[in-house]
């Protein structure tokens, strides 16, 4: 395989883990009352919310003409992400889902080539390859975060979102035809 196929299979398994991290928040998010979206821990944690307003503030920013200006774009206040808003989940959601759409638009328009190419986060220079991983990175943790915050806020009324505990064995034979492979 060549280098250009590499790439492009690269490419695509970034697309598909993005993808993925974004519908795990998605399907935790929707498990839990508009209220509870803007509920913390405590005084020192930060809500859904919150952290859906800061990782949509930093997308945005740092997808937004992702190959021609840096990373944090003059019109981000990263500051004010972390001051609820309190919005109503339709507009909070708008931000987020325009936000990844952002991300998504971008990153099926990456070529091969670009991955050659550096861009600038906070005035340090990224290769293509790194910024993009330290962006997947970073949604990644703050998905974690937001899955178990929906989860903890969610109880009893929780659906699992991957394999359920125990479930395992039950998964497995489903899914390798009760034959493990080797």
């Amino acid at each position: 395989m060549d280098s250009s196929a590499v790439a492009l299979h690269w490419l695509e398994a970034t697309q598909l883990s993005f993808q993925y991290h974004k519908s795990l928040a998605d399907r935790a998010i929707v498990q839990v009352s508009d209220e509870a979206l803007h509920r913390t821990l405590d005084a020192e944690t930060n809500s859904i919310a919150l952290i859906v307003q800061h990782l949509s503030g930093n997308l945005a920013s740092r997808w937004t003409d992702f190959l021609t200006s840096d990373g944090e774009k003059p019109w981000r206040n990263r500051d004010r992400e972390f001051v609820d808003a309190n919005v109503g989940r339709a507009e909070l959601l708008a931000g987020w889902d325009a936000a990844w759409n952002q991300l998504f638009t971008t990153l099926a328009a990456l070529s091969p080539t670009d991955l050659e190419r550096t861009v600038a986060v906070r005035g340090e220079p990224h290769s293509v390859p790194l910024a993009i991983q330290r962006s997947l990175a970073h949604a990644s943790y703050h998905v974690g975060q937001i899955v178990i915050l929906a989860r903890h806020w969610a109880g009893e009324q929780w659906t699992t979102l991957t394999i359920p505990r125990g479930g395992s064995a039950a998964y497995n034979a489903q899914s390798w035809g009760g034959v493990r492979p080797s």
